[in-house]
């Protein structure tokens, strides 16, 4: 169900006027969608087969900040044009807009030779190809955790982030009485997103106030990274109708539960069998499966920076959050960092809890792929899983800053053999200029203890 549009059928849409605007959008470093929004009539008679954008796009910051530092582009180099791709299996409806339908597109370099290797959709399908090529196809799905808040975007801006209130006042795991209150968003959400070919299976209340989870039917990677994205861009529009924030900021508050996106993650051989059941093994985890395992748990700080890439990311990583500290793995233990789920069934697989909601998903599962190849090819063996607590004992930590996680990436061969050098040091960069960003900045926190007092 990668998108509910063919060519033809838009065609024949725009004819009617049903639909008069097609937003062609490719994903940046952050996992957003940046793009244009054709005519509907320009885009069937020429602008399907390709577009151009500056190629910044994959050399900026959350701000849109142009970066020093890159060699991809630069002042020096005059910040050129990369080509958008339009790959048409995506073309949808945007049903929660008026008249108006959505395609993703690939970036290729200026004259549309190649991919280029850094962006998003390129590194996860690289990592796809490389399993097909093993006789294997990655199976995933993601959860979406993220905060309603009583007002706008604008206002919230306005105030300086200041008045910060959820839109309901107590913790609504599960709820139905205060999710109630939030279905002139939630259930916009889920029929807009329906609508729009995205396979949604529900919303639940999440363990905060004003905090909800999106789930979405799984699939395979570049369906799940596809979905994943344009799920995020479709809430924060729709709160944004209704007249409310909704935030994907995994920390918004100390003393407040974070936002998460745990990830689900199978392998299946070519032919739908699933590659990580195995009936004669304890848990029903088969060989393949104990060496995925093995890899996500060895390299699981190689990757880090892939699943919380700001500095806010870490400030989720505390005992007793339900977010993980330690590389362990266990059996339906939502304290571990990797836990197993629909164990001795067809259906066992590996769910990591490291992700928060900020993370880009294409970067996320492509880098969860490439450790779990290195584990099947290196045969690694997980151990046994954890019991109990997972925030104590003394399995090694998860990196607990940006800082530490930047240096894990930059220092990772299996990622440097898996992505190359290149890309690896595009990413080390981008996570650099986090810091150098964060560290640049007076917080309200310094001047509130320091004042006075100091």
């Amino acid at each position: 169900m990668p998108g509910n549009l063919s060519l033809d059928q838009l065609k024949r849409l725009t004819e009617s006027g049903e639909i008069d605007t097609v937003l062609a959008c490719m994903i940046d470093m952050q996992g957003r969608l940046m793009g244009k929004r054709f005519h509907a009539q320009h885009f069937v008679e020429s602008a399907w087969e390709e577009t151009h954008c500056c190629n910044y796009l994959l050399a900026t910051d959350l701000e849109m900040h142009t970066v020093a530092g890159y060699r991809s582009t630069s002042w020096a180099a005059g910040y050129g044009d990369y080509v958008m791709r339009p790959d048409m299996s995506t073309l949808r409806r945007a049903a929660w807009l008026d008249a108006t339908a959505l395609v993703l597109c690939d970036v290729l370099d200026h004259h549309g030779h190649h991919e280029m290797a850094h962006s998003p959709r390129a590194m996860l399908r690289a990592q796809v190809t490389r399993l097909e090529d093993m006789g294997f196809s990655p199976i995933t799905a993601t959860e979406l955790e993220f905060f309603i808040f009583e007002k706008s975007f604008d206002d919230i801006r306005k105030d300086g982030f200041r008045d910060l209130t959820p839109i309901s006042g107590y913790n609504e795991d599960y709820h139905i009485l205060q999710t109630t209150k939030e279905e002139d968003v939630m259930r916009a959400l889920r029929n807009g997103l329906y609508g729009s070919g995205v396979p949604v299976e529900g919303t639940k209340g999440e363990a905060e106030a004003g905090q909800e989870e999106l789930n979405i039917r799984y699939g395979t990677a570049m369906e799940t990274a596809d979905n994943h994205s344009i799920a995020k861009h479709a809430a924060k529009e729709i709160g944004w109708q209704k007249g409310r924030a909704v935030s994907f900021l995994p920390k918004w508050h100390a003393d407040r539960v974070g936002s998460s996106s745990h990830v689900h993650q199978s392998l299946q051989m070519l032919d739908g069998a699933p590659a990580f059941y195995d009936a004669g093994e304890d848990l029903g985890m088969s060989e393949t499966m104990r060496h995925y395992l093995g890899g996500l748990l060895e390299y699981a700080g190689d990757i880090t920076f892939f699943l919380a890439p700001y500095v806010n990311s870490y400030k989720r990583f505390q005992k007793g959050s339900f977010a993980p500290t330690r590389k362990v793995w266990s059996v339906d233990n939502r304290t571990a960092a990797f836990r197993i789920c629909g164990d001795t069934s067809p259906g066992v697989r590996i769910e990591c809890r490291v992700g928060g909601s900020d993370m880009n998903p294409y970067l996320a599962i492509a880098g969860m792929l490439a450790a779990g190849i290195r584990g099947i090819e290196e045969k690694l063996d997980p151990g046994g899983p954890a019991a109990g607590d997972a925030y104590e004992g003394e399995a090694a930590h998860i990196p607990s800053t940006l800082t530490e996680a930047t240096e894990a990436l930059r220092q990772s061969t299996m990622l440097r053999e898996a992505f190359g050098d290149e890309v690896v040091d595009h990413y080390t960069r981008a996570a650099e200029w986090e810091q150098e960003a964060f560290d640049a900045v007076v917080t309200d926190w310094e001047i509130a203890r320091g004042f006075e007092r100091a």
